[in-house]
């Protein structure tokens, strides 16, 4: 899951929030020094990865793509979801999207103190660039892909992974679709 839906999946309190998108930046932190719902958020991130990782609907998306781009799918969902999560917002909350989106952009701003100096970065980043807006739309996937392969420090073939989710987009959503309410589920249970 990218950062979005683990936003949108977490406890809810500003904390875990910021703790849910801090399990991609706790690399060299100390997470028991962290606040416990801070490290509720980290746990509960871990724990959606590891249930994303093994669903068989994520599977069969994966093995939908090229053999030269199969070793990047999940990165490429990851996003992906965000975008099939904001078109489809309403099948899973009552929550007005904008506000929702607006209140995690100040809750991040507002717990700078609770992140990594990456992480920190990476939330100045998204809230002032307003990622998640821009994920509404398909062709801002492309380019936030092809961001990410950029920064991937080996040769690869990554980049323009587009052009393979296009032609399968009915089927990827259609997994998302099967998928997304079992990992709502899962994620409403983890303590």
């Amino acid at each position: 899951m990218n950062h979005l839906a683990h936003l949108f999946l977490a406890p809810d309190s500003p904390e875990a929030r910021v703790g849910s998108m801090l399990g991609d930046f706790a690399r060299g932190v100390d997470v028991a020094a962290l606040p416990s719902s801070v490290r509720l958020g980290v746990r509960h991130h871990l724990a959606v990865d590891s249930f994303t990782d093994k669903h068989p609907d994520v599977l069969a998306s994966k093995r939908l793509f090229s053999a030269q781009r199969r070793r990047f799918s999940g990165i490429a969902l990851d996003i992906l979801y965000d975008h099939f999560l904001l078109q489809h917002w309403s099948e899973f909350t009552n929550a007005d999207q904008n506000t929702f989106i607006s209140n995690v952009y100040a809750e991040l701003q507002n717990n700078e103190n609770l992140m990594s100096p990456d992480m920190t970065k990476t939330a100045r980043h998204l809230v002032s660039h307003d990622w998640f807006g821009s994920y509404r739309d398909l062709d801002n996937i492309g380019y936030a892909l092809d961001r990410v392969a950029a920064r991937i420090r080996f040769q690869n073939s990554f980049a323009g992974i587009i052009d393979e989710i296009r032609p399968l987009h009915s089927e990827l959503e259609d997994y998302f679709l099967s998928f997304f309410p079992d990992l709502q589920s899962f994620a409403g249970g983890i303590e």
